[in-house]
């Protein structure tokens, strides 16, 4: 990897910082949460002790008046150790953004606090089972009554939707069709209406708790609807390149790490009496791999430059997040490649981020709909 010029001396003691206390608390847990489909509560709130939840946000609600690079080295350190969990991406980059651009001071002042210490995880309920990337599709409805707005409908593939405290749930508050009509409100996960379905059963990512949310008669104070109403769609426009771009980020340190993996393990792998790493086609093959991850943490440290200068553009993120989860795919099936059967063998790391791999490609608006976005800039 060539020498990556985004980060300040302060990011690089952070990063520091974060390695070691994964290293002691992350990376031995990992099979246990993956056994138990989901992350324990108590390891978010050591990780809000450490200053790991929300670095970006302003130091009057507690955090640490970071900028997104900050949250790209959590990301890309979680990534690296080989897990795909916790869900920081949604909790640190996405509600917490929500919270603070959107709600009432009331409710930025009582969670974002909670978000920073651990002692409150985030979800945000937008897909539901009918509409998967369309979120103009969204029916889950929202009323006004009096000072409250009650809720029904039902959500699904909601990560975090286990173990979250807090919630954004995107409702439509009007009678019109499509992207006008759509609003998002706020919402702690122990009011009455507000259930949690099934834990769903997973190809990868077996330690992430993602799950069924269903409304029924859910009530929710008036102040707890972010920005105004039927504004909603062109908040989540807003918010979606750095969601995008977490993603992102993720994809190409879990590359990078399938890649490191496998040079150690063809360095050593014996075959018809020499190392993997003698014969041609596996040189080759690293070398195109290793080619293909220079090239990409360039284009990611410009992306990630580019959004914290806010211009970022939707189709350059759409860009972003198309391209380094296509190529998370592509390097680590050449990697399972190399391992042989081993690497289908799920004691080993790799069969592990093999899995993990092929949702980033759907998620956070499909490789199809990222084309699409894409498509219509050109």
């Amino acid at each position: 990897m060539l020498t990556r010029t985004l980060f300040e001396e302060e990011h690089h003691q952070f990063r520091a910082a974060v390695r070691r206390f994964f290293a002691a608390e992350l990376t031995p847990n990992i099979a246990r949460w993956e056994a138990q489909g989901q992350v324990d509560k108590s390891f978010w709130r050591a990780c809000g002790e450490q200053g790991v939840l929300c670095p970006d946000m302003p130091e009057i609600y507690g955090g640490a008046g970071l900028d997104f690079r900050a949250n790209a080295i959590v990301l890309e350190e979680t990534s690296y150790t080989g897990s795909a969990t916790p869900a920081f991406g949604v909790h640190s980059d996405i509600v917490a953004h929500y919270l603070l651009k959107y709600a009432h001071e009331d409710v930025r002042q009582a969670w974002i606090p909670r978000m920073i210490d651990g002692s409150a995880i985030a979800c945000i309920c937008m897909t539901e089972p009918g509409g998967g990337s369309d979120l103009k599709a969204i029916r889950t409805s929202a009323v006004r009554e009096g000072d409250q707005y009650r809720l029904n409908g039902a959500k699904t593939f909601i990560t975090n939707g286990v173990t979250a405290d807090i919630a954004i749930i995107a409702a439509r508050t009007g009678a019109e069709p499509g992207a006008k009509s759509i609003s998002l409100f706020f919402c702690e996960t122990d009011r009455p209406g507000y259930k949690i379905g099934r834990k769903l059963d997973k190809v990868g990512q077996a330690s992430s708790d993602v799950a069924e949310i269903f409304f029924d008669d859910l009530m929710v104070p008036a102040h707890y609807l972010l920005g105004a109403e039927n504004q909603g769609f062109a908040y989540m426009m807003q918010e979606l390149p750095q969601e995008r771009m977490s993603i992102a980020v993720t994809a190409h340190s879990a590359a990078q790490r399938a890649y490191d993996l496998t040079v150690d393990y063809v360095k050593q792998r014996q075959a018809f009496g020499h190392s993997l790493m003698e014969f041609q086609n596996t040189r080759f093959v690293l070398a195109e791999l290793r080619t293909q991850l220079q090239v990409g943490w360039a284009h990611l440290d410009a992306c990630m430059s580019a959004l914290v200068a806010k211009q970022l553009s939707t189709a350059q993120a759409a860009s972003a997040k198309l391209f380094h989860t296509e190529l998370r795919s592509q390097v680590t099936d050449a990697c399972v490649q190399l391992f042989g059967g081993y690497g289908y063998m799920n004691e080993y790391e790799i069969a592990r981020l093999w899995k993990d791999t092929r949702i980033q490609r759907i998620y956070g608006g499909s490789s199809e709909i990222m084309k699409e976005l894409i498509s219509r800039a050109i």
